[in-house]
């Protein structure tokens, strides 16, 4: 029966999210990534080369699974309410992103971070959607369109970023149809586009 790389490959690359998600870069260990796939460590190596090189292929992929599953259009800005509920949605459903990127700001050192070229290309052509959306009237002045995008990346997230504080602000058990809801209304009502209550 012949090896199947891909599928091989590919259970690596997810058992490293998990464990990155989990332990940050220095916390995180090759053995355990292995033991989580249930391939011999040494396939790590070979597929993705030393340690750093598979963070670096972890965050690549996590990035280009958000940027796919989740694009900014024009089109999509003019509901930026409903753009934020699906970047809650995607965040409860895989919580790794968030973790990933905290892990990621707190070894920050001031240098560049991975991929931060094409990632501020990402970003700039996001931001570029809502000053296009802005053009065709379909946002309300006040912030700017980089402002607006980057309140909203942050409020969806922080749910997921420090639920003892939405537990201690909002006095309740986490309750996801009720943080989305609330989420959505801000990001409308940043936005501009605040619709009357059904």
């Amino acid at each position: 029966m012949a090896w199947d790389t891909a599928r091989t490959r590919q259970a690596l690359l997810d058992a490293a999210v998990d464990e990155f998600a989990e332990h940050g870069f220095d916390g995180a260990r090759i053995e355990r990534v292995g033991t989580r796939a249930g391939v011999n460590k040494e396939r790590i190596y070979q597929y993705f080369g030393n340690k750093q090189q598979l963070y670096g292929h972890v965050l690549e992929s996590e990035l280009d699974r958000i940027a796919t599953a989740i694009p900014l259009t024009a089109e999509r800005a003019e509901d930026l309410g409903g753009y934020a509920g699906l970047l809650y949605d995607y965040h409860r459903a895989r919580p790794q992103f968030i973790r990933l990127l905290h892990w990621e700001g707190l070894q920050d050192r001031g240098g560049p971070a991975l991929k931060e070229a094409e990632r501020t290309t990402t970003y700039g052509s996001r931001v570029a959607a809502l000053g296009r959306a802005r053009d065709a009237g379909a946002l309300g002045p006040g912030l700017e369109s980089d402002e607006l995008f980057y309140a909203v990346l942050a409020l969806a997230a922080w749910w997921f970023a420090v639920p003892q504080a939405v537990r201690m602000v909002f006095g309740r058990p986490a309750d996801p149809d009720a943080e989305r809801a609330s989420l959505v209304r801000l990001a409308r009502r940043l936005a501009g586009q605040e619709r009357p209550p059904a």
